[in-house]
Formats: C-alpha cells, structure tokens, sequence
C-alpha cells in the first residue's frame, strides 16, 4: 500500500467518522441545552440578612427596591434592555450558574461579627428555571463562592448603571 492510499483510509476511517460525530454531538447538545437565552423569561435577586431579604429585584415587573446608605427603603421602576439580560444570561452561564447547588448556606448566626449578607438569585426560563440561596458565610468550594459573588456583583453593577441611565434623563 503506497504513502498516498495509507493516508487516505486513515482519514476515510478515522478523521472524518470523528467529524461527523462531533458535529452530530454538538448540534443535540446545542439544540437540547435546558436555558437558552431564547427561552428567557425574567430574574429575580434578593439579598439582605438571612432574616429579612428587603432589598430585592424583578426583571419581569421591573420593581425594584433597595436600602440606601442612610437605612431608607427606595422603591423604584427599572426595566433592563434586552441587550443587559443578554449579558447577564451570558455571565451566568460563564460562571456556570446552571450548575450551582440550589442550597449555599452557612453558618446564619455571626459571620465577622455581623449577620450574614444572604442572596436569592433565580433565572427563569419557558421551561425550567434555577433557583440558588448563596450566603456570605457560605465556607464550601472557594471557586464556587468566587462564581456566585462575580454573579451577584455583576447584577448588582447591570442594576446601578441602569438606575443611573432612569436618573440622567
């Protein structure tokens, strides 16, 4: 067998059934992933101390309220731009949040001498939706606490930014 018909049934036999795999397995997996920003509904983030979670967001209703720096309770409107969902359904799924444990408590009683920041962070979609329960004091995985805390700080700078734009127009 010549150099020539050795490479060809190599790559008759071995390269191109492994393409043909790869793309058949890649396009089931795209087509069934279980949250597509398609199927994307709305969020929900709530934080606060384990006791109260006063401080809350829907992006569905848009209703929004917040503790201020002076312990006042602000409620305002704020409806996100497609394009800012996008990016955190993307962050999301960056960071992996699919596949976060549903329960991240700690330990509730002090945690630095205060009670923990506890956060309900939920994505729903048409046909599924994750729901996590992250506290401050959550002593698990270290990059799995580093992933929720980017989420959480990236919903909170999307909200901020979009709070500002609502009061410079």
């Amino acid at each position: 067998m010549s150099d020539k018909a050795k490479k060809i049934f190599f790559t008759l036999t071995i390269v191109v059934p492994f393409l043909l795999y790869c793309v058949y397995y890649y396009s089931r997996m795209l087509k069934n992933a279980p949250y597509k920003f398609t199927e994307f509904k709305s969020f929900v983030i709530q934080y606060g101390t384990s006791d109260s979670l006063v401080n809350k967001y829907d992006s569905k209703t848009g209703n929004y309220q917040y503790l201020n720096k002076k312990d006042s309770l602000i409620k305002t409107n704020i409806l996100l731009k497609n394009s800012e969902l996008l990016y955190l359904h993307r962050k999301a799924a960056d960071l992996g949040f699919w596949d976060f444990p549903s329960d991240e408590r700690g330990d509730s009683t002090k945690y630095k001498g205060l009670k923990p920041v506890r956060y309900y962070i939920e994505f729903n979609y048409q046909r599924k939706s994750k729901k996590v329960v992250f506290d401050e004091s959550f002593n698990g995985d270290p990059k799995l606490k580093d992933a929720n805390e980017g989420l959480i700080k990236e919903i909170t700078s999307v909200l901020s930014e979009a709070e500002d734009r609502k009061k410079n127009k």
